[in-house]
């Protein structure tokens, strides 16, 4: 009875965080349906020469040579173009709106749909025990994956650096081929979106969707329906807003699925399945830990849940090496019968008796727990927000999403690798009587992922616009802070977080002095 009752209450909870998480989820999707048009003030057209991630070379996977534009099968594909103009649909309309606002842009917001849909904890087993989700039985209970914010961290960036290297590939094959886009073949042909002065194939559309829907296809295995039919409008608005041809489109989707193929490789061989560890490794984690004389770690669930990720701190980087990871890592935290240790946890006793309304303000904003787009999430929200104004090429698009969110993925790595070192427990572990005022995560407590990621990411954007560098540094500070006022960091780790997200980022930031586009 009592565990039905549990079940019960867990499950309600659940709803209501969901509600919220789709409701907000909504709101910002009907605000970015009013984004204008991709109509960048540089092309970038030199692209084809920056550096890549994985790609040997732009043109390491071959592109057939397209048909020329005054043969017969051009015009026929031109006339599909017409046959579909004259009776253009309601729906057909509204993703010509849609997507016309950037491919980088709405598959970096579907991706945030599909990782909040699937943030969310395993409910426990009837012996107390709990499942993991298993990608090789993905429809299983619970269904793969649990996005939490270590996994999702690493699935942004694996789409986005995928998305950057098909887009080198791509300005590098439409400089190649040269092939002039349908409208300039045909003036009589309708143009509903902005025109682009690019060569017209491959489809960057088209190359988009490609290496897009099979990354998220390994990622969210279960979505596999709801990601085709965002590759179908895709694919359709190209060819009916008169943007390209659909050779143009087609040969965009094979460069990209080929592309896809050399990050998926990579994805099964980063370490990342193991990252769960087993009993035998959560053991010793504790016992380790009380054998320095310090405190450890223990979960706060009822029943108490395995650790989150333990080994996530060995997962292969796009920029850090091991031993980068190392020397990155922060000192240890105060010890726990240290006069600095109760000097911070009476400071959030303090937050948790008088929390103001200002600070709970804070804390609900960067929240970012169950049935959210995690805290790496956020800040992808808030650099498309930014991103918009700047009027990006897609391949800038790409590059600049890339850079931050492997960032991220590398904050996520070196957080863990500290969480994991020093196991330290969280501040109402140690005092009961502390009511936190936001969800205690189930890891250890130094040094914060909310800092790091924030720190991380407050970087890159600030080089990205050095006009809103201090905008972003606040944003990081607030994200930080809001994790004392939750109640459940203390302000080393805060700190700390946040010097360890700024180190993590620099590697981002020196990538992109020398990957040629700047």
């Amino acid at each position: 009875m009592k565990n039905n009752i549990q079940k019960t209450v867990y499950t309600t909870l659940l709803a209501l965080f969901l509600a919220c998480s789709y409701s907000c989820s909504d709101d910002i999707t009907e605000r970015n349906e009013e984004f204008r048009a991709l109509n960048p003030i540089n092309t970038d057209d030199l692209a084809g020469t920056w550096k890549t991630f994985l790609l040997t070379a732009p043109n390491e996977f071959a592109l057939d040579v397209p048909v020329a534009t005054n043969t017969p099968a051009f015009t026929r594909e031109i006339n599909e173009i017409k046959s579909y103009q004259v009776n253009i649909s309601a729906d057909q309309k509204r993703f010509i709106k849609y997507w016309s606002a950037g491919g980088v842009l709405r598959w970096n917001e579907i991706m945030r749909t599909l990782v909040a849909r699937h943030n969310r904890p395993p409910y426990q087993n009837e012996d107390g025990t709990y499942p993991a989700p298993s990608g090789a039985n993905p429809f299983a209970n619970p269904q793969f994956p649990f996005s939490n914010p270590p996994y999702a961290a690493r699935a942004y960036a694996y789409v986005s650096a995928a998305q950057y290297d098909a887009m080198i590939a791509t300005w590098y094959y439409k400089k190649l081929y040269n092939r002039a886009a349908p409208f300039n073949v045909d003036a009589t042909l309708q143009v509903l979106i902005q025109k682009s002065t690019m060569p017209s194939y491959p489809s960057e559309d088209g190359v988009l969707s490609g290496v897009t829907v099979e990354l998220l296809k390994l990622l969210f295995p279960t979505e596999i329906a709801y990601i085709n039919e965002k590759a179908e409008e895709q694919k359709l608005y190209r060819i009916i807003s008169g943007a390209n041809v659909r050779s143009d489109v087609e040969a965009g989707i094979i460069l990209g699925r080929k592309i896809a193929a050399k990050f998926i490789t990579r994805a099964g061989a980063d370490g990342a399945a193991a990252a769960i560890g087993n009993q035998a490794l959560w053991t010793q984690l504790e016992t380790q830990t009380a054998a320095t004389g310090e405190t450890p770690w223990r979960s706060l669930d009822l029943p108490a849940r395995p650790p989150m990720l333990p080994l996530f701190g060995k997962v292969k980087s796009f920029l850090m090496t091991p031993e980068m990871v190392l020397a990155s890592r922060p000192i240890p935290p105060p010890a726990t019968k240290s006069e600095q240790f109760a000097k911070e946890l009476t400071e959030i006793k303090n937050y948790s008796t008088n929390p103001s309304r200002k600070n709970m303000e804070i804390v609900t904003f960067w929240a970012d727990g169950v049935g959210t787009y995690t805290p790496p999430g956020h800040w992808n929200a808030i650099a498309s927000e930014t991103f918009v104004d700047q009027n990006y090429s897609e391949v800038r698009w790409a590059r600049n999403m890339a850079l931050l969110n492997i960032a991220m993925m590398d904050a996520a790595i070196s957080c863990w690798d500290a969480k994991y070192t020093y196991f330290n427990p969280r501040p109402s572990q140690m005092d009961p009587s502390i009511k936190t005022i936001t969800g205690v995560p189930n890891f250890p407590s130094y040094v914060s992922g909310h800092s790091t990621f924030s720190g991380a990411a407050c970087v890159v954007l600030s080089h990205f616009i050095p006009a809103k560098a201090q905008n972003f540094i606040n944003m990081a500070k607030e994200a930080s802070d809001s994790r004392m006022f939750g109640c459940i960091h203390y302000r080393s780790d805060c700190e700390k977080g946040l010097e360890l997200g700024k180190k993590v980022g620099a590697f981002a930031v020196a990538r992109a002095i020398t990957d040629g586009a700047e």
